[in-house]
């Protein structure tokens, strides 16, 4: 029997097949409004998880009006998963609150940072095909390899030094060189409601590495959007794609101890894109722990429950201010922890850590200097 209340999804109709993930989250009783970061560095009902799918819902199935206050709700979201993890169903509130910020966009109802995100995306992206291309002066960079690295946007803007290192380090765990990869995952184009851009986006990238062998992928984040995102809207990779330290870690015995790492305490964090978005934990852990001699130290809060840090799904741009708070509150726990140095596996974590006056080392600096690259 139909609620009475009950009615399609006909002013949003791309989200109908999302409508059973929708109601999961309008009728529960909101078992996850914790494990948001958003809604934890902002204490406002409307930003918990409830509160987003619920307002992206109402705006569906005309219970509301269509406006931006009832829209916004939906780009208040880093994309971390933590929700889907507290969730006794497991609910796709990412994935369904990605989609409905397309289905908002093509309203007209998007935030105007994340029309600019849209607008500047093919400004911004050609700066991965520069930095490939400085790259390519490399000795290990070859554009016929059968191995293809992404870098990623996050590194070839503001971290070309570990660029590099990533290269170095692929080309010795392959036994040979690299092709360099020129263009974006389109994870922008995702974060910002650009739905039918990024699915084109993510063809260019099928097309371009359509006759190598496998894909190596640095940032964590075009690394769960290739898995995650583009494999759900049916634009995967020909070509097996696997994050670097997974890569990495299946190479275990090539890595020496980095001398010099373990002055003071070294605390992993989890990116969340790599750990709840890919489920990949221990590789990274594996690797730093060799590198160190010892394991690694720890958050309080790790693995499924580690907390985010605030740099994805474009909430630096949407709320810069919240986005900001939620980096302070990890760093404040890592410095409740002892302090010392952070080490993660993602651009966007380490840059967002760091601009809170964290020490921070990026795992892949580290397994260049264990193979002596």
């Amino acid at each position: 029997m139909s609620r009475p209340d009950e009615r399609p999804l006909t002013r949003l109709p791309t989200l109908q097949p999302k409508k059973s993930s929708l109601e999961l989250c309008v009728f529960c009783p909101k078992l996850c409004r914790s494990a948001c970061p958003v809604s934890n560095a902002e204490p406002r009902e409307t930003l918990t998880p409830w509160g987003k799918m619920s307002m992206a819902y109402f705006v569906a199935n005309e219970s509301v009006e269509l406006a931006p206050s009832f829209a916004n709700p939906a780009w208040a979201c880093t994309g971390c998963f933590g929700c889907r993890e507290s969730c006794d169903h497991k609910n796709d509130v990412t994935g369904t609150l990605f989609e409905a910020r397309s289905a908002l966009a093509a309203s007209g109802v998007a935030p105007p940072a994340a029309l600019r995100v849209i607008e500047r995306f093919d400004e911004r992206s050609a700066i991965l095909a520069t930095n490939a291309l400085d790259l390519s002066s490399l000795a290990e960079v070859e554009e016929s390899a059968p191995t293809a690295l992404l870098i990623g946007c996050a590194y070839a803007r503001h971290a070309p030094d570990e660029a590099r290192d990533a290269v170095r380090a692929t080309a010795k765990l392959v036994s040979g060189n690299v092709s360099v990869v020129k263009v974006c995952c389109g994870a922008p184009l995702l974060y910002a409601g650009a739905k039918k851009r990024f699915i084109q986006q993510g063809e260019m990238l099928a097309q371009a590495i359509k006759h190598k062998a496998r894909l190596v992928v640095l940032d964590a984040g075009c690394a769960s959007t290739l898995r995650v995102h583009h494999a759900a809207h049916g634009t995967g990779m020909i070509a097996p794609v696997e994050h670097f330290t997974e890569l990495a870690a299946r190479e275990l015995g090539s890595l020496n101890r980095v001398e010099g790492l373990a002055d003071g305490p070294v605390r992993y964090h989890d990116p969340c894109q790599l750990g709840r978005g890919l489920g990949v934990y221990d590789p990274p852990r594996d690797l730093l722990s060799r590198a160190l001699g010892r394991a690694p130290d720890e958050f309080q809060r790790t693995r499924t429950d580690a907390r985010c840090s605030g740099a994805g799904g474009l909430l630096p741009v949407t709320m810069p201010e919240v986005s900001r708070a939620i980096a302070a509150t990890r760093v404040d726990e890592h410095v409740a922890c002892g302090g010392g140095t952070i080490v993660t596996a993602c651009a966007s974590s380490a840059i967002k850590l760091r601009n809170q006056g964290a020490s921070v080392v990026d795992l892949v600096t580290i397994v260049a200097r264990a193979l002596g690259v």
